[in-house]
């Protein structure tokens, strides 16, 4: 086979051109620490490293919301711990105005401090994530949920809960209603109240009670009336009447009505059981109704109203006694939302450590897919120079390969 010179040098710069390409190529790679100069370098591994890349993105995303997300649960977190403490100190000083040595003057020093604890509740209600969002307004973020009015403290946030997204399948909440944290607690045992009327003269007082069957409460309100026994009986007896029927209640086990009154004894009637110690007087009543929700700021207030009111005795305990257990149930709905507070905090370190671990492992996998593997690449380059420098070498004896040099 015959072949031209024109042939040979076509080759020789075609072969020469090829090989300072792939010599470039490999300069660029180590200069700039990327494997993967342009998708056509290697197109598996460019489509590759652009899924890794983007799900690398989401997963930041998702960091820094589960970043701003725990920010806002550990101020609402801090902020209801504060609650926690002022609602203890108001107890505290609740039980101390039933000291019996103390007069007027001193409750109404007591109730003095209570209303400045109120002040500083409805402050803390009204606290904010720093960047003016009301952590306590539901969806309205930017409307102040407490404030006080004639009527008393209302609220006008909402009961939406602001939700973030801190995993792929996985929105927590930020924020919780403000309704629900102060506004809607059940008073009394939560199932119903016992309440003294303000008339009464004697010294009964009434305990919370409880539930005994559930299925027996019929949500209706009842009074317990205070009477004389009929000689030749002596002490005291009470008639149970439903209010909402009008129709009295037998006794339960059944006994003669009225039925005789012992101190300290249990009262027992549809599926609800309570005790009145003391010496009602003739005339005395008390009532049971059902719970209904009431807001922490209102406990307060009519604790301060009981502590400003000069009486004393029964009629004083069992106004303590009662904003006592209303605000023990405020107590224990807080602590029961912080707890959901420091769950979603768990959560959130949880979630955490496996997005940060996910996105080392995506890192690692696109480092594998696109960065340049310098020993190699010199290796590369090395071996490149010098088969360059060969197939120039050759092509410069090849190229005096003429008729002409021997003429």
């Amino acid at each position: 086979m015959r072949i031209s010179s024109n042939t040979i040098f076509d080759n020789n710069v075609v072969a020469l051109g090829a090989q300072q390409a792939r010599l470039v190529q490999t300069q660029q790679q180590i200069a700039s620490g990327r494997r993967l100069l342009t998708a056509a370098s290697d197109p598996v591994a460019a489509t590759r490293a652009l899924d890794v890349t983007q799900a690398d993105a989401i997963i930041n995303q998702q960091t820094a919301s589960r970043s701003a997300a725990r920010h806002t649960v550990s101020l609402a977190e801090s902020t209801l711990q504060s609650v926690t403490t002022l609602l203890q100190d108001a107890r505290t000083a609740a039980v101390s105005a039933g000291n019996g040595t103390l007069n007027s003057s001193d409750r109404a020093t007591l109730a003095t401090d209570l209303s400045g604890r109120l002040q500083q509740l409805i402050g803390l209600a009204n606290a904010t994530d720093g960047t003016g969002n009301y952590l306590f307004s539901g969806f309205q973020s930017k409307t102040q949920p407490f404030m006080d009015t004639p009527a008393g403290v209302g609220y006008f946030g909402d009961d939406g809960q602001r939700m973030a997204q801190v995993a792929a399948t996985r929105q927590l909440g930020v924020s919780d209603s403000g309704a629900d944290v102060f506004m809607r607690i059940k008073t009394g045992n939560g199932s119903f109240v016992t309440q003294a009327a303000a008339a009464n003269a004697g010294s009964g007082v009434i305990s919370a009670g409880s539930v005994t069957n559930p299925a027996a409460v019929t949500g209706n309100n009842y009074s317990i009336s205070f009477a004389a026994a009929v000689a030749p009986a002596t002490g005291m007896t009470y008639t149970v009447s439903n209010t909402t029927t009008g129709l009295p209640v037998p006794a339960v086990p059944a006994v003669p009505v009225p039925i005789p009154y012992v101190s300290g004894q249990a009262i027992s009637f549809d599926g609800m059981q309570f005790d009145i110690q003391g010496v009602p007087s003739v005339g005395d009543s008390f009532t049971v109704a059902p719970s209904t929700n009431q807001s922490v700021f209102k406990t307060l207030s009519d604790l301060i109203t009981t502590l400003n009111t000069p009486v004393a005795g029964a009629n004083l305990t069992n106004g303590l006694n009662q904003g006592l257990g209303n605000l023990d149930n405020a107590l224990n709905n807080v602590l029961n939302v912080r707890a959901t507070l420091g769950l979603r905090l768990n959560e959130i370190d949880a979630l955490q450590v496996t997005g940060d671990d996910m996105s080392l492992q995506l890192k690692q996998t696109l480092s594998q897919l696109q960065d340049v593997d310098y020993n190699k690449a010199i290796s590369d380059l090395t071996q490149q120079q010098t088969t360059l420098q060969a197939a120039q070498k050759s092509f410069a004896q090849v190229s005096n390969l003429s008729l002409f040099t021997y003429i």
